[in-house]
């Protein structure tokens, strides 16, 4: 295990900056997840981590050793990619052992890390299978088990899950996240889905258009975004971002909607400026002294009902906890909670 501490880094493929000057810091042991939008910079800045591209501008320090300019096979890490690249004439066994055999490691030794990695991995039934008689979830905790017998120093994952069905990845999410409870290696995770971010990190790094725009942990995003763009990355559905103003002591948008103003805040400070009003759909219950509007979609999963409510012209999402009998086309009142609002300057983008 250990550390890994990115400065300044940067990426330039020709005259085309592609990562703009990022620091991180991951502490031995963390798990860090690097979400974002498709082309947000996420996998270059991993696959330089690993030594698969080079450092523009920066260094990154795995320990105490600055690797920026060492092969990937000399930084002492394994990566698990999105495609499970496993050798279909080798079986489960060979397939995980097969880095040890080019190292020479004594055959003992390997099967006794290979041994110890199938046992975390569940995987001790499949070690005399072939790649083409495994399910897509045994093909990827097979190519985890391939980097975990390696013992690295930091474990680096490509989006691993994103060939496989919607079950199976949240089977594989709490695998992943189990086996790095068990063994604590430093672990470095890519994916564009916030939904796995939010749920297997420690520390989530959010990135857009090669640029960080925010660290912290998943509750620190959710309840403290300091951007409309990590508000509306963050949370699933999307946080509800209306424009408008704060007029009379309510904030009213540019459809007429009035909406009140969280606790604290001063409208002498605020007055007259271009604003967004933020409020998460789970932050809106049904009923009280609120808003009248008709609903446009229902939605019922058993657990929850998502609705989007027409309310004067403006949509707002919602989601319901509650047993509600709601239809296209019925009257509601929703009641937004005041607690939970989050107001942004349009100019700047950045959270008051």
């Amino acid at each position: 295990m250990a550390p890994v501490n990115i400065q300044n880094v940067q990426k330039r493929f020709g005259a085309i900056k592609v990562i703009h000057d990022i620091s991180v810091e991951i502490a031995d042991g963390e798990f860090v997840v690097l979400v974002g939008p498709s082309g947000c910079g996420k996998s270059t800045l991993l696959r330089m981590i690993a030594g698969l591209e080079e450092v523009s501008d920066g260094e990154i320090r795995i320990g105490a050793r600055e690797v920026s300019n060492l092969p990937a096979r000399d930084r002492n890490i394994a990566m698990v990619f999105q495609n499970y690249a496993l050798y279909p004439h080798m079986t489960v066994a060979d397939n995980m052992g097969f880095a040890l055999k080019l190292k020479k490691v004594d055959p003992s030794d390997t099967a006794g890390r290979v041994g110890k990695a199938a046992a975390i991995l569940g995987l001790e039934k499949l070690l005399d299978r072939y790649p083409r008689q495994l399910s897509g979830g045994q093909r990827q905790r097979v190519a985890m088990g391939r980097a975990l017998v390696r013992d690295p120093q930091v474990f680096l994952f490509d989006e691993p899950l994103s060939n496989l069905d919607a079950k199976l990845r949240v089977q594989m999410r709490g695998e992943i996240k189990a086996m790095h409870q068990r063994i604590g290696t430093t672990t470095i995770y890519v994916t564009h889905d916030q939904i796995e971010a939010m749920t297997m990190a420690d520390k989530i790094v959010v990135m857009h258009d090669g640029l960080v725009e925010q660290i912290g942990t998943p509750l620190d995003l959710y309840d403290r975004p300091v951007n409309l763009f990590v508000a509306g990355f963050i949370g699933s559905p999307a946080m509800n971002l209306i424009d408008g103003h704060v007029e009379e002591g309510v904030f009213r948008s540019s459809a007429g909607l009035s909406l009140p103003l969280p606790d604290g805040v001063s409208t002498s400070d605020i007055g007259g400026r271009d604003l967004v009003y933020g409020i998460r759909p789970e932050h809106i219950r049904a009923g009280g002294d609120g808003m009248q509007g008709k609903v446009d979609i229902a939605e019922g999963t058993g657990s929850e009902i998502y609705a989007r409510i027409d309310c004067a012209g403006q949509p707002v999402s919602c989601l319901f906890r509650d047993r509600l009998n709601i239809r296209h086309g019925d009257n509601i009142v929703i009641t937004v909670d005041r607690s939970s609002v989050h107001l942004f300057d349009k100019a700047t983008g950045k959270r008051l």
